[in-house]
């Protein structure tokens, strides 16, 4: 029963942060029309030729606005808002190549737009907030000092139960300005979108030159996998599968002669059979785990939580099963953070979490998902309960260990080799390590539910 009210208190923290958020982000879009101001100063003295070297730094501080409100927009709203190319740099090659830049163009309507409509949007929420807290907390004191009463909103106070309903009234302001609040943010954050989000061209490119990447990465990465099996196959099974003729052989010219020494070479036959089956078996799991392809991925990461000598705690909430290729990245990738966790955090606890946020492929939009239970916290950066901004279902899986942390993905190969698996599917990694831990690692990769519901979780 505890666990309510604290609940409701950081409930109401939040909505009085977001409350507090609009505000700032309604003066920081007054500072942002100075900077334009002094952009469209710079652009009026470039046929005096003193421009050129001004437009350059006014249009750096112009993006540097930009750039900081599309952070606060993922940070308070979780729209992500994509960052145009770099502007060039000084002197009038610099300022011809700023004119010809559409981002620059983008940012300085944004920059002109904002105080206006930006401005009036989040406007709102603390106008209500603090209109009602006047009436809540001023009103029922100053009524009485007024010959004739006042006016609160439309109430005229002149009386008790008048002052009373302007105070009902004023904590009715007060939680429409918070409820409002947040609200608020998002659609201010959407609206941002419009006119920061790098122009589309840019977004084309960006995206060819990640899809040629990848491909790149992807058929490097099947080589090397064709070459692991090709090596594994030559140095374990090949090896003993030959070890295993030259045996037979051996026993059957000593059948007649010797048939002690024939029987103790087929009990080595035997034993070389079974090796081999061994490392054909250690291969094909190597290749594509039978518990993944028959249990699907919920399963089969419980099946490593088994295997590891860590306390490792799965929590999966999967409708169905996902797309082959997506279950076997995300299990590697599991796997490999399994396996770092064990080498270098010396961590004891791992907790796992696996979400899909969307609904099976085929299923009503919208036919309601089953309800998520309560998860580990994780970074604030990559949370994988919160929904997908561009609406795309997600695979979010996070690996939270309680070591000593400290992770950097440039001190090893294996952060770096699950980032690429994941860059194929166009899929995220987001490591978040401070000295003393804990670590999180987030992974997201865009799929749908597409198969019937087979695992147990």
């Amino acid at each position: 029963m505890s666990s309510i009210p604290s609940r409701s208190r950081t409930a109401l923290s939040r909505r009085l942060a977001a409350v507090g958020r609009c505000h700032l982000a309604g003066l920081l879009g007054l500072w942002v029309c100075v900077v334009g101001c002094g952009v469209v100063g710079a652009l009026l003295l470039l046929p005096v030729g003193l421009g050129h070297r001004l437009l350059p730094p006014a249009a750096g501080a112009l993006r540097r606005c930009a750039d900081r409100a599309r952070r606060r927009a993922a940070q308070w709203s979780g729209v992500r808002i994509g960052s145009p190319d770099p502007l060039p740099g000084s002197g009038t090659a610099g300022a011809r190549a700023v004119l010809a830049d559409a981002g620059f163009w983008r940012d300085l309507t944004w920059a002109w737009l904002e105080p206006v409509v930006g401005g009036l949007l989040v406007a709102v929420p603390p106008s209500l907030f603090v209109y009602g807290l006047f009436g809540a907390l001023v009103q029922p004191f100053v009524w009485r000092r007024l010959d004739d009463g006042n006016w609160y909103a439309f109430v005229p106070v002149h009386s008790t139960a008048l002052m009373v309903a302007a105070l009902v009234l004023g904590l009715a302001f007060m939680a429409a300005g918070a409820l409002l609040a947040r609200p608020v943010l998002r659609l201010h954050a959407r609206w941002g979108r419009q006119l920061l989000a790098p122009p589309r061209s840019t977004e084309l490119h960006r995206r060819i030159e990640r899809l040629t990447q990848t491909r790149a990465d992807a058929v490097d990465g099947r080589a090397a996998e064709l070459q692991r099996i090709e090596r594994d196959l030559h140095d374990g099974a090949q090896a003993r599968l030959v070890a295993l003729g030259m045996r037979l052989d051996s026993a059957t010219r000593l059948l007649q002669d010797d048939p002690a020494a024939a029987r103790a070479a087929l009990l080595e036959v035997r034993e070389l059979s079974a090796r081999a089956l061994q490392d054909l078996r250690d291969l094909v799991r190597g290749i594509q785990p039978p518990v993944l392809t028959d249990r699907g991925l919920g399963d089969a990461v419980r099946s490593l939580a088994l295997d590891s000598f860590l306390d490792v705690s799965v929590e999966a909430r999967l409708a169905g099963r996902l797309p082959a290729a997506v279950e076997s990245a995300a299990y590697f990738a599991v796997n490999e953070l399994l396996a770092n966790a064990a080498k270098h955090s010396g961590a004891g606890r791992v907790e796992i979490v696996l979400v899909h946020d969307g609904p099976p492929a085929g299923s009503p939009s919208g036919s309601p998902s089953p309800a998520p239970s309560a998860s580990p916290s994780p970074a604030p950066s990559a949370s994988p309960s919160r929904a997908p901004s561009d609406g795309c279902p997600r695979l979010r899986v996070t690996v939270t260990d309680d070591g000593r942390g400290g992770a950097d993905p440039a001190r090893g190969t294996g952060l770096l080799g699950i980032r690429r698996r994941l860059a194929t599917f166009d899929g995220s990694l987001v490591l978040h390590s401070p000295q003393g831990g804990p670590t999180t690692v987030a992974l997201e990769i865009p799929c749908a539910s597409s198969l019937p519901k087979t695992s147990s979780c």
